[in-house]
Formats: C-alpha cells, structure tokens, sequence
C-alpha cells in the first residue's frame, strides 16, 4: 500500500517532536496507538488534524501536500514592553519596578500614568544601547543562590517566545504576577516552563497566551555584601594585611 503524503508528514510530526506511537496517540486522543493512522489503516480524522494544529502548529494544508507553509504563527504573542519613558535627551529611560510595584504591574501594563510614580535612570554603557531595558526586585529565594531576595536584575526587552533563548533567566510578565525564572522551551508550542534555581521550588508551565511582557537579565546589582562572598573574603583579607602591617610597625619600635 503506497502511503499518502499526510501520514509522511504526521508521521515526521510524531519523530521529529520524539514520541513513540503510544505517546502520541494519548497526546492526540486517539486510542492506545498511532500504529494504524501510520500505515495506512485509519484515515486521518479531523479532530487528530486539529490537536495537531493546537499542539505543534501544524499547518493542515501543508500536511495534506497543499502548502510549503508547515507551521502557523498561532502561539505568537507580541510580549514588547506596552509603556516605555523618555528622558530629557528623548532617550529611553531604565525602569525600576520594585517589590511593591511588581505587585500592581501586570494590572498597569499600559497605564502611562502608573510608570510615572517608578524611578528612572541611565547607564551610559555601550551594553544598554539600542534595546529597552527595565530593572526589577527580586522577591523570595526561589533563584538562589544565583539572585538573592531584594537585589535587582536588569533586563533587556524581548519581542516574543520565539526570540528568547532556552535555559536562560527571564523576568516574565503574566496577567496576575511577575515571576524571574529560567526558561525551557517544550515540545507544545503553547507552553513554556518556568523553573527555579533553588530545588525546593517545583518547576511549573504557563501558557504562551498569558504573557504579557518578556525580559531577558542580563546583570544584577547586589547592594549588600553577604559575610561568605568573595568580595567580603577580599575585605578581610585586607583588613588582615593591614593589621599585620600595623603589627610589623610596632616591632620596628
């Protein structure tokens, strides 16, 4: 039996996203296998061709041969900052959004009103040209030890899901809160998960539709010195030498 073009191509769409038959079938709704659809034995129902759609944004007219288009933009979503601020100059301002404020910014993301109350700054900096960036407070301790509670990321502006870089450290905007997190890309194009850096946190999935802005951090800035950093280590070290310093004076006496 010579098999048809769409089930090349949904059988491509199972390998390529890397799951078996039995996987697949319980993803698209079908019963215990994709065994038969692949050889030919079921038909292609219109149900299954639109799971496809909604899972991996298979593009139906391509899967039937009628299209080169093999995905469509379905799970696009524009997360470009709604409200950005100029200084005097007409420059782009950084944004800080503390704790506080983080807790009414998915309310106000395109209030103009509302950013005027948040503090404004520059870094004249060759890294903060020619993008948007915006700083944001770090709450809890779900990234330690990488970011500590109440120190603050900076981060630059993504324009959508599909520009941002898997495993990297995000400051995501939802409809109801603001989290900073790593980022893993999954096989459903609807989703992404969000995972802490501290294992006491579980990993959890969002869908892409409930994003509002995406920031990628690029630098924090730490305003405390904890008693076991290296910068710390490096003070002692210092006060150490000037202590033996004052030491070897009073010998010389």
């Amino acid at each position: 039996m010579e098999t048809t073009i769409e089930i090349k191509r949904f059988k491509e769409v199972r390998e390529e996203n890397q799951y078996t038959q039995t996987e697949f079938a319980e993803l698209l709704g079908v019963k215990s296998s994709t065994a038969d659809i692949e050889r030919g034995r079921t038909k292609l129902s219109g149900t299954v061709v639109m799971e496809l759609l909604k899972h991996f944004g298979i593009n139906p007219l391509w899967l039937f041969g009628e299209s080169n288009q093999k995905l469509l933009p379905l799970h696009q979503v524009d997360t470009m900052p709604k409200v950005i601020t100029l200084n005097s100059e007409e420059n782009e301002n950084i944004l800080m959004v503390n704790q506080k404020a983080a807790a009414g910014y998915p309310q106000n993301v395109q209030d103009v009103d509302w950013y005027r109350n948040l503090p404004a700054f520059d870094i004249p900096l060759p890294q903060f040209r020619n993008a948007t960036y915006r700083g944001f407070q770090v709450e809890g301790d779900s990234m330690l030890p990488n970011l500590r509670p109440e120190e603050w990321v900076l981060a630059k502006a993504i324009s959508s899901i599909t520009e941002a870089s898997d495993h990297k450290i995000y400051v995501v905007v939802m409809y109801d809160t603001v989290v900073v997190k790593k980022l893993h890309k999954l096989g459903d194009p609807s989703k992404i998960r969000l995972v802490s850096l501290n294992k006491e946190y579980p990993p959890f999935d969002v869908l892409i539709s409930n994003i509002q802005e995406l920031w990628q951090v690029n630098s924090k800035l730490t305003f405390s010195l904890d008693e076991n950093s290296e910068n710390s280590m490096l003070r002692q070290l210092q006060e150490s030498m000037d202590d033996l310093k004052r030491q070897l004076g009073q010998l010389k006496k």
